[in-house]
C-alpha cells in the first residue's frame, strides 16, 4: 500500500510590488503624468491649507451669538448648531418631531433585516411594512397621531422624502416601460417609446413647473391636492423615464441564447421575465441605476422653485436672516458634506450590489 507524503499547502504567491511601483506606474510614468501630478499637488496645496485654516483651526464651534464669531475670523459653526434642527426637520413641530428620530431608528432596524435575513420574502414583507409604518409616522392623522400638513416639511427630511419616493414609485414602472419599449407589440412600444422620449427631452425643472402650476388648472373647481403629492408624482415619473433606458440597456446585454433557451424549457412571458431575463438585466444596470439615483438625489435642490424648502433651500433661508447675515458660506459647506455622505453612500452601496450578484469566472 502505497503511502503518500502530505505537504502542507503553500499559499499563493502575494503582490509585492508596493505602493511605490503604484505610485511610479500611475503618477510618474511619463513626463505628461509627471506633469500632471505636480500640478495636481500644487492646485491641492493651494486649495486644502486655507481651507482648513478658515473650516477648523481659526472656527469658532461653541457659543450661542454671532458675537462668539467675531474672534478668529474663521467659520462660524454656531451658525450651524444653531439652526441645526431648522436644517433635519424644516417647520416640522418641535414636540412631533420624535416621529422622524422613530423613523430613523426603523430604517436603521431595516438595514440589519436587510443585511441579516436570508429569506428574500421576508426581507420584501420588512420593507413594506417599514414604509408603510414611516408614511404613518411623518404624515400623522391616524393612531392618535397630529396630522402634519405637508408645507411645515422641510429640511433635510424633505429632501430624503423626495429622493426616496421618487426611486421606490419610479422603479417598478420604469421596469414595465422598459419592458414595453422592447415589447413585440407595436402599439404598447410606440407608447413607451414616445413616453419615454417626451420625458428625456424635458428637464426637470418644467416637469415640477407643470406638475405644481399648470396641471391644477385642469382640474374641476374646488378640486385640488396637495403641492407636494404633485411634485412627487412629476418626480417620479420622470424618474422613471430614465430608468426604463437603463433597464433597456441591460435587457440588451442579455444574450439571446437566455431567451431561446428560456422559451424552450416552455416558460410564459412573465416567468421568462422574472425568473431568467430581468434579474441578468438589473444586475448589468446596477451602476446606471445608481447614478440615475444619485442624479436625483441632487436634483431634489429643484423643489425651491415650487416652494418647497429642502436642505439647501432651509440653508438659504436661514441665511436670510438678518441677525445671521454673511455665514452663507458655512450653510453652503454644510449642505456640500451632507451632499457627499448621501451619494458617496449610495455609490459604495452600488459597489457592495455588483460584487454580491456577480457571478462571472474568475
Amino acid at each position: 500500500m502505497a503511502v503518500y507524503d502530505m505537504k502542507p499547502t503553500k499559499s499563493a504567491p502575494v503582490n509585492s510590488k508596493g505602493a511605490w511601483h503604484w505610485v511610479r506606474e500611475n503618477l510618474f510614468s511619463s513626463p505628461l503624468n509627471v506633469l500632471l501630478t505636480f500640478l495636481g499637488v500644487g492646485l491641492l496645496y493651494l486649495i486644502i491649507p486655507p481651507f482648513l485654516q478658515w473650516a477648523y483651526f481659526d472656527a469658532t464651534f461653541i457659543g450661542s451669538t454671532r458675537e462668539d464669531c467675531a474672534v478668529n475670523g474663521g467659520a462660524c459653526w454656531v451658525f450651524i448648531n444653531y439652526k441645526l434642527d431648522m436644517f433635519m426637520y424644516g417647520f416640522y413641530p418641535e414636540g412631533e418631531r420624535w416621529r422622524l428620530n422613530l423613523g430613523l431608528g426603523l430604517f436603521v432596524l431595516l438595514l440589519l433585516a436587510l443585511r441579516y435575513l436570508k429569506s428574500t420574502l421576508m426581507k420584501f414583507a420588512f420593507f413594506n411594512l417599514f414604509l408603510v409604518a414611516a408614511a404613518i409616522l411623518t404624515i400623522g392623522g391616524t393612531l392618535g397621531l397630529e396630522m402634519v400638513p405637508t408645507d411645515r416639511w422641510g429640511g433635510l427630511m424633505l429632501t430624503i422624502v423626495v429622493a426616496a419616493t421618487g426611486i421606490i414609485v419610479a422603479f417598478p414602472i420604469g421596469v414595465f416601460l422598459a419592458l414595453g419599449r422592447a415589447s413585440d407589440l407595436p402599439i404598447i412600444r410606440s407608447i413607451c417609446v414616445t413616453y419615454i422620449e417626451f420625458i428625456r427631452g424635458v428637464p426637470l425643472i418644467t416637469i415640477l413647473f407643470m406638475s405644481s402650476i399648470i396641471l391644477p388648472l385642469f382640474f374641476p373647481e374646488g378640486i385640488t391636492f396637495d403641492k407636494l403629492l404633485r411634485a412627487l408624482i412629476g418626480i417620479a415619473m420622470f424618474e422613471a423615464a430614465y430608468i426604463a433606458e437603463n433597464i433597456r440597456g441591460g435587457l440588451q446585454a442579455i444574450p439571446k441564447g437566455q431567451y431561446e433557451a428560456a422559451d424552450a424549457i416552455g416558460l410564459s412571458y412573465w416567468q421568462k421575465m422574472g425568473l431568467v431575463i430581468l434579474p441578468q438585466a438589473l444586475k448589468v444596470a446596477i451602476p446606471n441605476l445608481v447614478g440615475v439615483s444619485i442624479a436625483l438625489f441632487q436634483d431634489t435642490t429643484l423643489v425651491l422653485i415650487i416652494g418647497l424648502f429642502d436642505l439647501l433651500g432651509m440653508v438659504r433661508l436661514s441665511a436670510a436672516d438678518s441677525y445671521w447675515l454673511g455665514f452663507e458660506t458655512e450653510g453652503y459647506v454644510f449642505v456640500t458634506f451632507i451632499f457627499w455622505f448621501f451619494c458617496y453612500s449610495m455609490s459604495r452601496f452600488s459597489q457592495r450590489l455588483e460584487k454580491r450578484f456577480n457571478t462571472n469566472l474568475q
